[in-house]
């Protein structure tokens, strides 16, 4: 029993010390943002050439909320003959197709309920795009989501980052409805998190960032080289992702491209999403794991943290913990109804489940408290929730723990979130 409470209480250990790298990510931002304001930080003098772009939208029954994204995209600031939006009406039922012809936007209707997901979708958008347009006459593409709204800059800032040479880049990531529920506001945090003390201190670093879903830019050549789209996994950003690393890509972050994201505002919602995030995860792993793990000592020089970053980031270490819990909790419950067993054990137990509980809750509330401060301005709602929701997100991030377990049974596939949060982005940037 002893030496079973140390294999766990090392599992552990271990586990904690390979993400202890993602604390270092928080002073590395902090000290980078610190030389960027005293002017230490040298930047790359590149010329500024608007490219031709196309904004892709994967829409399934989306007639609530396309409408004020295309809005958004017709007053970019930005010419207008370098810039298309081009909508994917994906098994649509209602007047998305309609909608978006009306505001200028290129429509492809697609029908195929086998093939169902947004990597399919994506597929089928350049295939059609190519046919009409030819290989050549887009220099790059935008991936957004339909119930997103971008800033009036949005595009010309990934252009600048376009131009310093990256072939895919994504951006940060903000939310239209933070402040209805700790739901809402516990994705928003992630989001925020990722953008401000994943990616960025990965950019700072001249390591490769990661693609989250939506807002991201892919050059023209990636997608000839690679023939299309051919990621149709569950979460086909990250393996999109994890593809792009391993080949010796660098992704690029721009923190000025910011876009607003709609959150699911159920439980009920949040939870078959996140099942199905973390059941792509899963598929990640099994397909690609003995080539990420070989990728960390066959890549060189600044490519391997690259790679091993990635690793880490699909591995699933939440199950991982899950189990450790588990069988620690049947220790538990074991050693207290067998009187021969010394209560040492029962104690050796208790102590490890009450310092894991009080070490998880208190990394994950500091990570979201750092995130809530450094990012305050950019929260859009009183600041009363911004603070209690700051208290949830440990709750919220805690969740996953279920839902790790829940994706490893049961069918799993990809379903629509509903939308509705129909909003200019005018009324989402308000100050409050």
């Amino acid at each position: 029993m002893h030496f079973f409470i140390e294999v766990c209480n090392i599992v552990v250990s271990v586990v904690t010390v390979l993400y202890l790298y993602q604390m270092l990510y928080i002073v590395i931002v902090f000290v980078y943002d610190i030389l960027r304001k005293a002017g230490k930080v040298k930047k790359k003098s590149v010329k500024v050439v608007p490219h031709n772009l196309a904004v892709i939208i994967c829409a399934r029954n989306e007639e609530m909320v396309i409408d004020k994204l295309l809005e958004t995209i017709n007053n970019q600031n930005y010419p207008k003959d370098k810039l298309k939006a081009v909508v994917i009406a994906d098994n649509c039922t209602d007047k998305t197709a309609e909608i978006a012809r009306q505001y200028g936007a290129v429509v492809f209707e697609r029908f195929n309920t086998k093939k169902v997901g947004k990597g399919y979708a994506l597929n089928f958008a350049f295939k059609n795009i190519y046919s009409m347009f030819g290989d050549n006459y887009f220099d790059g593409y935008i991936i957004i989501d339909a119930d997103n709204l971008l800033d009036s800059n949005y595009v010309a800032e990934m252009n600048k980052t376009f131009c310093q040479g990256y072939r895919v880049i994504t951006g940060y990531r903000n939310s239209k409805n933070y402040g209805t529920n700790w739901i809402t506001a516990g994705y928003a945090v992630a989001f925020m998190r990722e953008a401000k003390f994943l990616n960025y201190a990965r950019s700072a670093l001249g390591s490769s960032c990661a693609v989250s879903g939506t807002g991201f830019l892919v050059s023209n050549e990636i997608i000839r080289e690679r023939g299309g789209w051919n990621y149709s996994l569950l979460t086909e950003d990250i393996e999109f992702t994890v593809d792009t690393i391993m080949r010796g890509e660098t992704i690029g972050y721009c923190e000025n491209a910011m876009l607003y994201d709609e959150q699911p505002t159920t439980f009920r919602q949040s939870w078959h999403q996140r099942v199905r995030w973390s059941r792509g995860f899963y598929q990640i792993v099994g397909k690609y794991s003995k080539t990420m793990l070989a990728s960390i000592f066959r890549n060189k020089n600044k490519n391997r943290f690259s790679c091993f970053d990635i690793t880490l980031t699909v591995m699933p270490t939440v199950l991982i913990t899950v189990v450790i819990l588990i069988m620690q909790v049947v220790v538990l419950t074991f050693s207290v109804f067998q009187p021969n067993l010394t209560p040492s054990i029962a104690h050796e137990v208790a102590d490890f489940l009450l310092r894991w509980v009080i070490l998880y809750y208190g990394s994950l509330f500091f990570m979201g408290a750092v995130t809530v401060i450094t990012e305050w301005k950019k929260i859009k709602c009183p600041i009363y929730k911004r603070i209690l929701y700051m208290l949830t997100y440990p709750l919220f991030m805690m969740t996953y723990i279920p839902i790790s377990i829940a994706a490893m049974f049961g069918k799993v596939e990809w379903k629509p979130i509903e939308h509705s949060v129909s909003k200019t982005l005018d009324e989402v940037t308000e100050n409050i």
